[in-house]
């Protein structure tokens, strides 16, 4: 695989999914901004884009792909399903376990940890808006994507999305990952990226790690849309 500077991240994370580690090391956004060149990318976060470069042929060169899945190649229907079934469950099942853990470290450390109280908002706020997300898509976005999907393997019309654009639509549901993205962030940064103070005890080391972990599941959902089943959504409707 020839990597160069002008490779775009997200189409490279959906190429080879094990690139998003390398990405992620160095503070690049492979989701919700993965819509940059390798050299605009490193750029924006004071990295070296040789070095990265580096890295990057280092791990298609060395580890085995067969261990991960080759999502760019599922057919959309099976895609959309996937992503219900593995990271809409998952959210859903965290967003009920974080909660009251979150109240729980506020109300015993928020004295000495104002941030957690930042941190609670926060959440509510992300989980909110995700839960909502979620379900325009499994009742609205996914159920047109599966027609499509049948209309094309029995040879049929491709059928167009009532009302608005399928491609309007999509710039929506992107901008609301931006949000979500930019509420973990926020997150990562009143905690020093999920890290348990001296002081913190066993409840807030687990809290602030389910944190770190539902972060990292929401990137690769993110990913999976914004970067793949989006994309190719909008080219299928075009008959592409």
């Amino acid at each position: 695989m020839e990597i160069t500077k002008e490779n775009n991240v997200g189409e490279l994370v959906a190429e080879d999914y094990r690139f998003a580690s390398i990405f992620e090391n160095h503070g690049i956004d492979f989701c919700c901004n993965g819509n940059r060149s390798i050299n605009d990318a490193c750029a924006n976060k004071n990295v070296d884009a040789e070095k990265v470069i580096s890295e990057l042929k280092e791990a298609a060169a060395s580890f085995p792909k067969n261990g991960g899945q080759d999502f760019n190649s599922w057919p959309l229907d099976l895609l959309a399903d996937y992503i219900v079934k593995r990271h809409h469950k998952y959210a859903e099942e965290k967003i009920t376990e974080i909660k009251p853990y979150l109240a729980k470290i506020v109300q015993v450390h928020g004295m000495n940890h104002p941030e957690l109280a930042q941190v609670e908002e926060l959440f509510q706020q992300t989980a909110g808006e995700v839960a909502k997300h979620m379900k325009k898509e499994e009742l609205m976005l996914f159920p047109f994507i599966k027609k499509m999907a049948k209309a094309k393997e029995e040879n049929q019309p491709i059928p167009k999305k009532m009302g608005s654009s399928l491609e309007d639509s999509l710039k929506q549901l992107e901008s609301e990952h931006d949000d979500q993205g930019e509420g973990f962030r926020q997150m990562a940064e009143l905690t020093n990226n999920f890290t348990t103070p001296a002081d913190g005890c066993t409840t807030y080391n687990i809290t602030l790690q389910m944190l770190k972990e539902f972060e990292a599941d929401l990137h690769q959902h993110i990913h999976l849309e914004n970067n793949i089943l989006f994309p190719k959504a909008v080219k299928m409707e075009q008959g592409k």
